[in-house]
């Protein structure tokens, strides 16, 4: 309202939206053809639209977005406001929006060089700033002060209140015509934004391939992965994790942007160039707030002294910080080996890619690494973790899934008995493997006691509440951790894949489709997200929006299982009879225990019993779910449930 008033004050027709509308079908018809006829269109980002989410206004951006390329590339149509410190909501608006000169006016607190700069744009007093203008800590390009270029043109302004009321917009017609003044952007933005990330926070992205053959990928990658190990041990740094560092990897986006999404305040990067035996790294370490660079340094060394270099640069990082380096040893005797630690870190590379084929590389890799060296506990422990994953395609025989893994974890702590990825990956084969709860969560809490503040001490931190979770149904515990978890990993596809499964256990299905649609605005194609999307809009009635959303997954056991229930609900039961049919009939071996989900919710508790029994006895990994999955309600006051949940070792 205060940026309304000013406007009027300042002579220009306002129209607010809020006070002749009140939603639906009107609402967006009227507002769309303000859009398209308005000249100008401003709108205002605040934390409040990032914490409401931004799905009412999607069209309206894109429609703003879309009229603006229509027009000529003189015409200043778009100008983003900011009405406070909203570093979310700045990098999800679209490209476009970045592409502009922003303007921020702290609680909508308007000046008159805004309401002065706002009339000099509708009488053709300002040109659109060029797509390359910098970028500072906040998202909000700075502006360029471009030459003034009078051109005239229909006086109407929309401006788009993306704020507390989330509803409203702004229609304003030029009544009188100002001096032009420029209201920029205060430079102080970036540095009040950082302030948000604490001082003693980092992100490492991935180092830069520069050798000659460009075929070292795997190493520069592997050097980075290094780094943000030996900084995660330090207990008063905030380090985020490899998989949100690695989002940035080939993209030439501002540091200061990659700062806010990340949520840190400072940054290393650097490059590896191999020649032969010879390494140069080059690494600098810059503050993001503006750009400086806090320390750089180029190692020229031999290959042989590359576990040197890791420990010189992250101590000299953590000294910068001020913070207290306390690096744990975990498979250091067998680094020694450095051809057998280039595999590893081969393998390591295609592990990372996640899918099958590079699964399979990365297995052979590091069978390689342990053709050289079988005493390196490390890959005999990164072996088994590829086992486990690979584990979950249907083609990978359960018992033969198990004797394998359990081998190479045993040969791993027969070397170094406090490899903590060690235990914490022994866990996970009692837990999924053999359902032992007891011996799981004593693996875990063995992980994290070898490794309090590093990232296999965080993982096994998250399985040990995830395990506690599903034995007791309390989830408040875990959900608290997976939180913690995403601020330090907050563009893991997979972490907030889980966040979504694990809100919607708890009953918590706005926080989970948060999540979820945080997920698919980084990987539309994520397995099972929309599925569980769809879950969650069929448990909230939805059944139309539930269908859409399942016809855009793409793992088709997953899909059919939510068509076979989607369909029931909708009381389309032929169509419903027909998604399970096919279920069964392609994915009866695997997927038993979602089959047993439909019949549950028909009530069918002969026909659920059944599929339960028979995902019992071929051990389908999802029946660590049974005693929360939202799904088997139906089933819980039946004695035959209460028999499983004691065959489980999971009966109160």
């Amino acid at each position: 309202m205060r940026i309304c008033e000013a406007l009027r004050a300042g002579g220009i027709e306002v129209w607010f939206d809020r006070s002749e509308l009140r939603g639906g079908d009107a609402w967006d018809q009227k507002i769309r053809q303000q859009i398209r006829s308005c000249a100008l269109f401003l709108p205002l980002i605040s934390r409040n639209t990032s914490a409401r989410g931004e799905g009412y206004f999607r069209l309206e951006w894109k429609l703003a977005v879309d009229r603006s390329h229509l027009m000529a590339s003189d015409q200043a149509f778009l100008v983003p406001v900011a009405i406070d410190d909203s570093p979310e909501m700045a990098a999800r608006v679209p490209d476009e929006f970045r592409a502009v000169q922003w303007t921020r006016l702290p609680d909508g607190r308007t000046s008159t060089a805004f309401v002065d700069r706002v009339n000099a744009l509708l009488s053709g007093g300002q040109s659109r700033p060029s797509a390359h203008t910098s970028t500072p800590k906040t998202g909000i390009p700075t502006p360029t002060n471009p030459p003034l270029r009078p051109r005239m043109r229909p006086a109407v302004l929309l401006v788009a209140v993306l704020a507390v009321i989330a509803l409203g917009s702004l229609i304003a017609k030029f009544a009188t015509q100002k001096q032009v003044t420029h209201d920029t952007a205060p430079a102080k933005t970036a540095a009040v934004l950082a302030s948000n990330a604490p001082g003693k926070s980092i992100a490492v992205l991935p180092f830069v391939d520069l050798s000659e053959k460009k075929d070292q990928e795997y190493f520069s990658d592997g050097l980075s992965e290094e780094l943000i190990d030996h900084l995660s041990h330090s207990p008063d740094l905030k380090v985020i994790a490899r998989t949100s560092s690695f989002q940035f990897k080939g993209k030439n986006e501002d540091v200061r942007m990659i700062a806010e999404k990340l949520g840190v305040a400072n940054l290393l990067e650097g490059s590896v160039r191999t020649s032969g035996h010879d390494l140069r790294i080059s690494a600098q370490l810059i503050r993001a707030s503006d750009g400086t660079n806090l320390w750089s340094q180029t190692y020229d060394r031999k290959l042989s002294d590359i576990f040197k270099v890791q420990d010189e640069i992250a101590d000299t990082v953590v000294d910068a910080l001020r913070a207290t380096l306390s690096r744990t040893e975990n498979g250091a005797g067998a680094e020694q080996n450095l051809a057998a630690y280039q595999f590893l870190l081969q393998g390591k590379f295609f592990y990372s890619r996640n899918n099958q084929g590079d699964l399979d590389r990365s297995l052979e890799l590091y069978k390689k690494a342990l053709e050289l060296d079988p005493h390196y506990a490390l890959a005999w422990a990164l072996l088994a973790r590829s086992y486990m994953k690979r584990g979950t395609e249907p083609d990978f025989p359960l018992a033969e899934l198990e004797s394998k893994t359990t081998d190479a974890l045993k040969k791993a702590l027969a070397i170094d008995p406090n490899l903590a990825v060690a235990h914490r990956w022994l866990g996970r084969v009692y837990l999924n493997l053999r359902w032992d709860w007891a011996s799981a969560e004593s693996e875990f809490e063995r992980a994290i006691a070898l490794d309090p503040t590093g990232p296999d001490g965080a993982a096994a931190t998250n399985d040990l509440l995830a395990t506690k979770a599903f034995m007791t149904g309390n989830f408040d515990e875990s959900v608290r951790r997976q939180a913690e978890t995403l601020a330090r990993n907050p563009l893991d596809n997979a972490e907030l894949f889980f966040a979504g499964w694990f809100y919607y256990f708890a009953g918590r299905l706005e926080d989970s489709l948060a999540a979820l649609h945080r997920l698919l605005d980084l990987n539309p194609a994520f397995e099972d997200a929309h599925a569980i999307v769809a879950n969650i809009l069929l448990a909230k009635g939805m059944n139309d929006e539930a269908l859409a959303e399942t016809q855009k997954e793409t793992d088709e056991a997953a899909k059919l299982q939510v068509l076979a229930r989607v369909y029931w609900a909708m009381g389309r039961k032929a169509d419903a009879g027909q998604a399970l049919t096919q279920l069964e009939a392609k994915y009866a071996d695997i997927d038993a225990f979602d089959i047993a989900c439909v019949y549950a919710e028909r009530k069918d508790l002969d026909a659920a019993f059944k599929w339960l029994d028979r995902a019992y006895r071929t051990h389908d990994l999802a029946m660590i779910f049974l005693k929360i999955h939202p799904q088997l309600r139906n089933l819980h006051g039946d004695p035959r449930y209460q028999a499983l949940l004691r065959e489980m070792n999971l009966a109160v």
